[in-house]
């Protein structure tokens, strides 16, 4: 970094010249950088390579065989010439630094500028935060399923193709060798790609659209072979897999790495705590049930709703004087020592009905249909109006002869006097 030129923010530089530049980070935290990048635009009318230089040069010193593939791959890696570069960097991310190896002696711009709200990441982290809380359902669901499988075949075509062989690899350990290989291939062909995703669009189109619609063909034809997930067991490998992607999601999804620890937290915890949360709910529900005061509503019923209830509890009161009538309590002896009909009610007790057939018809001939009761309620009901006009009459006819009686009385009186 000694013989880089270093950017600042809002920096213009043209130049025609090779030379490699350097973003140096800062590392004091602010909450307003939290969805924040700087964006850095290489542009030139002829064209130039665009190489980014990474401290760890030398492969040797690889930690991990992850890093040693990444480092092997990246020196082969080589983009093809462009007119026109761009180059998102994260706040509080590592230093990044590139070298610019123009082809022709001809000018070219590096533009720096910040943007403050960077929708990719917010678009990561909202995504994340759903795709948490939402893992369980969207597991149990076909559609989600069969789109899965697609963007799996898509971006991790190895993964795909190593699950789908799964019944054919005997042995277990085997296949989870090859499936961590196949997902850190995968993991770092999905970096390349986002890192070159302009070039290979401009320059290889054809191809790309190409390989997006066999492969996804293809996923979604094994995927409709197989059928959705029916067993328990990969509901919940696949519930855990899509929150261990929500994870990572959050991750980099957000500029400082403290707040998608503290993120990641507080949604394990709330998703822990959503039982007790139910539980203390469901107990004030009731509390709250039990000490309200309950207010009284009256419902009236209907005149069919009258008489079966009725009935209804006619029966049950029969029934409930049955039983106790044959308990060993009942005072058996004094009851039919004070009964007129004993053997009336021995029949009862034993499931006779409570009414003779001879009082049900003379209740049907007086109070049923057509009987002397109901006819008389009838006339009575049409007499009484046709009686008010007479009687009304006649007190009229009264009152008019008192009148006249009252007026012709003095004047006999009157005569005498005279």
């Amino acid at each position: 970094g000694k013989n880089c030129s270093l950017l600042q923010e809002m920096d213009i530089i043209q130049k025609q010249d090779e030379n490699c530049y350097c973003y140096v980070q800062n590392r004091t935290i602010h909450l307003q950088y939290l969805w924040s990048t700087l964006q850095i635009k290489v542009s030139s009318r002829e064209k130039f390579r665009f190489e980014p230089i990474s401290e760890k040069n030398n492969c040797q010193n690889s930690e991990t065989v992850f890093e040693f593939a990444a480092c092997a791959v990246q020196i082969l890696w080589k983009p093809e010439t462009c007119t026109e570069t761009f180059l998102s960097i994260k706040q509080y991310g590592e230093d990044v630094c590139f070298k610019i190896q123009p082809f022709k002696i001809e000018p070219y711009i590096v533009r720096v500028k910040r943007e403050m709200l960077d929708g990719k990441l917010l678009f990561l982290f909202v995504a994340g935060i759903f795709l948490f809380h939402f893992a369980n359902s969207l597991s149990r669901s076909a559609k989600f399923f069969y789109l899965s499988g697609i963007i799996l075949g898509v971006l991790a075509l190895l993964v795909f193709v190593l699950l789908t062989l799964k019944r054919f690899i005997a042995r277990r350990s085997t296949f989870w060798i090859l499936m961590s290989g196949s997902w850190m291939v995968s993991l770092y062909f999905i970096y390349c790609f986002k890192e070159n995703i302009q070039w290979l669009w401009s320059e290889h189109k054809n191809y790309l659209l190409g390989y997006f619609l066999a492969v996804g063909i293809t996923s979604f034809a094994i995927c409709y072979q197989h059928g959705p997930l029916t067993t328990e067991l990969s509901m919940n490998l696949l519930t855990w897999m899509l929150q261990v992607t929500a994870f990572v999601l959050i991750y980099f999804g957000v500029t400082i790495p403290q707040v998608a620890y503290a993120v990641i937290a507080v949604s394990l915890c709330s998703k822990g705590l959503c039982y007790p949360l139910g539980a203390a709910c469901h107990i004030a529900r009731k509390m709250k049930h039990h000490f309200k005061s309950r207010k009284l509503v009256f419902k009236y019923l209907t005149e069919e709703e009258y008489r079966e209830q009725g009935e209804s509890e006619t029966v049950r009161a029969l029934e409930e004087l049955r039983s106790f009538c044959r308990s060993p309590d009942f005072p058996s002896w004094v009851a039919v020592s004070k009964l007129q009909a004993p053997h009336r009610f021995a029949a009862f007790v034993l499931g006779s009905p409570h009414v003779s057939p001879a009082e049900t018809k003379v209740h049907d001939e007086q109070y049923g249909i057509g009987s002397s009761f109901l006819e008389e309620q009838l006339f009575e009901t049409r007499a009484q109006p046709e009686q008010g006009e007479p009687t009304n009459s006649i007190h009229e006819e009264d009152e008019e002869n008192a009148n006249e009686m009252h007026t012709q009385v003095p004047f006999p009186y009157a005569t005498e006097l005279l």
